[in-house]
């Protein structure tokens, strides 16, 4: 192993990550056994069977959510921490099992498990949602809604069993939320009255009986689940209908809850969870007075303290004293040929797609707003600690990246900057927002979201169909829509193809006005993809003649 005069190792003459992706042949086989239990972990994180030491995580299908769960395991099994920045630099298996060698070693520490009470603490997240509930029109914005559907003979009776032991399984589906002495807590019940709802419905109504099934939930009456079968016309068809409150759920948990309930429903015993999300809460709590914690506050108030810029897009409508949630989508697709140069730029430039994608967004708004300060937000998984993985609960984070467009930089110099801001907000992801909201005296601005009016998403989890025995359960999307934010770009990797949607305020915005940012930023994404070195300057949007006068005019009459 290259060795620094120090006699630690020399990190910067660690072998360097291939350019060709190789899985698992004989001669790139692991030789030690940190590789070899490295191998079972990348695995595990990269759903993979044939893994050698001479490949890349990131090429292998690794992004920012599995390297974070990435670093967990490794915490975990191999009692080091593993920061994640040297896993975007040493990505390659060999690189990475001996930098990890070099690790000073440390204890695990797992969640605790909580005395009981008769009622818990808020985590974080679960504060500010709470409050938001209460705003005005927000009742439905933060139900999280699914939809299935199910082919072949099913039981009613077998399907509503299995619901009600995975309602026993976890703790979140028997919570409720209410004050105590002006402050709000979740109390957890030993049980509480559930049934599946039943209905009948032609195919042709099926958005209405989809969109009629999400209503309001009351947060002192749980379960904050209600599930939902519809007999179709045709013999064996129905829908399968899911609707959770986001306070008890986020997208993950979504994910456990159909995962489980098909294999309690096919009859499978399940391993008992070690905790349950109140241990997590208390130790969350616990951990706000950490060394590490004060760390992570001191980068966000540094990155974010000085004057916070709010977003001026050109809108079609004047923007109100409150916040709508009234909100449509634009869906778009990209195509092979620049899906194929964007992976490459992200490789060359030991970047991931997203941020590429990001560094394009951020270029899309600088050109839109005229402005070089910008903080996009960007949601994050939050389950850094490995313990909570299995359970069924609110742990989404929300991060601010700030970045600085400006049109003197190219755009492989920009998303290098981009790289960074990333890499910096990834590591300190475990300071909750609601936190950084209470710290920041210009956080809050009537009429508008704190810290942050767009968002950033990109979705690696591809839908997928489970089959059980004689059942087919098809993910489908839900027509439900509200707009949280002004406008979010959510862009989805599925079969390794990228397609995208702009969900946006009808309050503020046209379905013209988001088709020509949605055109704006695939032809952003494509000039930068074919000439990473061009000027932002230089960049033009899609009929750039008028552009710069009829964003002039926009602007004018909206505000």
């Amino acid at each position: 192993m290259p060795l620094a005069p120090n006699g630690k190792l020399d990190r910067k003459a660690l072998p360097a990550p291939k350019d060709v992706i190789r899985t698992g042949t004989d001669h790139d086989a692991p030789r030690t056994a940190l590789e070899v239990k490295l191998v079972r972990i990348w695995q595990e994180v990269l759903v993979l069977d044939q893994i050698g030491v001479k490949d890349d995580f990131f090429e292998l299908g690794g992004h920012s959510l599995r390297a974070t769960a990435l670093a967990s395991k490794v915490s975990k099994e191999m009692h080091v921490a593993l920061p994640l920045r040297d896993i975007f630099h040493y990505s390659t298996l060999e690189a990475m099992a001996q930098a990890i060698g070099e690790l000073e070693k440390q204890e695990h520490r797992a969640i605790p498990i909580a005395p009981m009470a008769e009622h818990y603490p808020l985590a974080s997240a679960q504060k500010r949602l709470y409050i938001l509930h209460q705003a005005e029109g927000a009742q439905q914005s933060y139900n999280m809604p699914g939809a299935m559907s199910v082919s072949g003979h099913i039981d009613r009776n077998r399907l509503e069993a299995a619901l009600l032991q995975l309602i026993a399984r976890h703790d979140t589906l028997r919570t409720s939320f209410e004050m105590v002495d002006g402050e709000p807590v979740q109390r957890v019940h030993q049980h509480v009255d559930f049934a599946l709802e039943y209905s009948t419905a032609r195919e042709k109504d099926i958005d209405q009986v989809t969109e009629q099934f999400v209503r309001d939930f009351d947060l002192e009456q749980p379960p904050l689940l209600r599930v939902g079968l519809v007999q179709l016309e045709q013999e064996e068809q129905h829908l399968l209908l899911f609707d959770m409150h986001h306070i008890i759920s986020d997208g993950i948990s979504m994910d456990i809850l159909v995962d489980e309930l098909a294999r309690l429903y096919n009859g499978e015993e399940l391993p008992p969870l070690e905790i349950q999300y109140k241990d997590y809460v208390l130790w969350q709590q616990a951990e706000a007075s950490s060394e590490q914690m004060k760390e992570h506050e001191e980068y966000w108030l540094r990155t974010l303290g000085n004057e916070l810029p709010l977003l001026e897009l050109p809108t079609e409508f004047a923007r109100g004293e409150h916040r709508s949630y009234e909100g449509d989508k634009l869906h778009f697709a990209i195509d092979g040929q620049l899906n194929e140069k964007l992976q490459r730029l992200a490789s060359q430039s030991g970047a991931t797609v997203y941020m590429v994608l990001l560094a394009a967004y951020t270029t899309l708004l600088h050109k839109y707003s005229g402005q070089n300060d910008l903080v996009v937000g960007t949601p994050i998984a939050g389950r850094t600690h490995v313990d909570v993985e299995p359970l069924i609960g609110m742990f989404v984070n929300s991060l601010a990246i700030r970045n600085y467009p400006n049109d003197d930089k190219t755009f492989r110099s920009y998303l290098e900057e981009v790289k960074e801001s990333t890499l910096s907000a990834f590591e300190h992801q475990d300071y909750p927002f609601d936190k950084l909201v209470e710290q920041l005296e210009d956080a809050w601005v009537p009429g508008r979201n704190p810290v942050f009016d767009t968002m950033f998403v990109l979705q690696n989890a591809k839908a997928r169909t489970i089959n059980l025995g004689e059942l087919a359960f098809e993910p489908l999307i839900p027509s439900h829509t509200v707009a949280k934010f002004d406008l979010t770009l959510e862009m989805a990797i599925e079969d390794g193809m990228l397609s995208g949607q702009f969900e946006y305020c009808t309050k503020l915005f046209s379905a013209n006005m988001i088709a020509n940012f949605a055109e704006d930023f695939l032809e952003i994404l494509s000039q930068a993809c074919e000439q990473p070195d061009i000027r932002l300057e230089d960049i033009q949007l899609s009929g750039s003649a008028n552009q710069e006068e009829e964003m002039e005019e926009e602007i004018d009459f909206a505000f």
